[in-house]
């Protein structure tokens, strides 16, 4: 992975904040880092006396993300939470909120606590594709362990505050400075410093590790493929728009990668194995459609599967609408369906991130994400969908 940094560039940033959004908007520009609001920074800094922690806001992208996009949270709050046996969602977001020095600014990511926790002025958090697909691999454990020995490395929690309070428990003895970063399985890795330049450097070498692992052990050749099926497009976007009561835009991906992985044998069972990394269930939903021949008989399955999904797992919760997100049509390829060209297009890029992330891990023996359950409790978790509102 190529490293940006610029140090013509970065001396022109003087303040921690003005530094921390210079590194911040680097780590942005990677698709392979972060993709779509995914990951999160911070940086503390002293504020008329009281150490503050300026946490990327929710909402905010890395690569575009301006000063006002960091939301300032008292320190001694934010580590006062982490020390709670139990925490609401909501108690979290308010609390937070009160603690903020402004309160014009956007809410704390939901990581807030965890970066208050990692006793280092700069935090980086990314969802690198090359970590997680090794992570989601059938002995992702093993591989990460050997690729990272010195990191935390923690297995899948839920985001937000109850990995925070695991990873509180897991360092009350723990020597920060022995430490080169955090791997979440399944989840990203975190990097860490005193020095923007240095936490940036450590999240590439970290990253590059991690890619060489991949180029030397889950390497591909996409076999040279043309679509060989044929798809009613019209029929397929009445059908679609039909079960979510609204107009959508399409996109087609007929990339090699897109018809390469659309022509898999066993593609269902390939297909639908889940997400690359939590977050992205909010836009994907956790599986595919998969279309092999009729239209209409594989979104009635697909709807039917989702309500059983939800059966299974819900308890108060209101159901989303059930309809796919997206589909992979057999030797045809992949079609994106958003509510408009720019969502369409930002699913096209999850999806592409994805489709390569399993063909690597599989390389691998396997890939495996997050369980039915774990899938089911970030797709309906409240500050999740409030994100994707905005």
């Amino acid at each position: 992975m190529k490293n940006l940094w610029n140090e013509e560039e970065a001396s022109n940033y003087k303040t921690d904040l003005e530094l921390r959004v210079y590194s911040s908007n680097l780590l942005g520009r990677s698709d392979e880092l972060v993709l779509h609001g995914g990951g999160n920074t911070s940086v503390k800094s002293m504020v008329d006396g009281e150490e503050i922690l300026y946490v990327k806001g929710s909402g905010w992208d890395l690569v575009s993300i301006k000063e006002e996009g960091f939301a300032p949270v008292k320190m001694t709050t934010l580590l006062e939470m982490a020390a709670l046996d139990e925490l609401s969602d909501t108690d979290m977001v308010s609390g937070q909120k009160a603690a903020m020095i402004d309160k014009s600014a956007p809410n704390p990511s939901v990581e807030a606590i965890l970066h208050a926790l990692i006793p280092f002025k700069v935090v980086d958090h990314t969802h690198a594709d090359a970590v997680v697909t090794i992570s989601n691999s059938l002995h992702g454990k093993e591989h990460i362990e050997k690729l990272f020995p010195n990191f935390l490395i923690v297995p899948y929690i839920m985001p937000g505050f109850i990995l925070a309070h695991e990873i509180f428990k897991m360092t009350r003895d723990f020597d920060w400075d022995a430490c080169e970063g955090i791997i979440l399985h399944n989840h990203g890795i975190f990097t860490f410093d005193d020095d923007a330049k240095k936490s940036y450097d450590k999240m590439i070498e970290a990253v590059s590790l991690a890619e060489d692992f991949l180029e030397k052990n889950a390497n591909f050749v996409f076999d040279k493929i043309e679509p060989t099926a044929s798809l009613d497009m019209a029929q397929l976007k009445n059908v679609i728009e039909k079960e979510k009561g609204c107009e959508i835009f399409m996109k087609v991906n007929q990339t090699p990668l897109a018809v390469h992985y659309a022509s898999q044998n066993k593609l269902y069972m390939r297909a639908t194995r889940g997400v690359l990394t939590p977050e992205h269930i909010i836009r994907t939903k956790r599986v595919p459609v998969i279309i092999n021949e009729s239209i209409e008989e594989a979104i009635e399955k697909y709807v039917v599967d989702y309500k059983n999904y939800f059966d299974a797992y819900a308890n108060d919760e209101i159901m989303l609408n059930p309809a796919p997100n997206y589909a992979v049509i057999k030797n045809f390829g992949v079609v994106l369906f958003g509510k408009s060209e720019k969502e369409s297009n930002v699913l096209n890029d999850v999806v592409e991130h994805t489709m390569t992330a399993i063909l690597r891990a599989d390389k691998l023996g396997g890939y495996e994400s997050i369980s039915l359950q774990d899938s089911f409790e970030m797709e309906y978790w409240e500050l999740e969908q409030a994100k994707l509102k905005k």
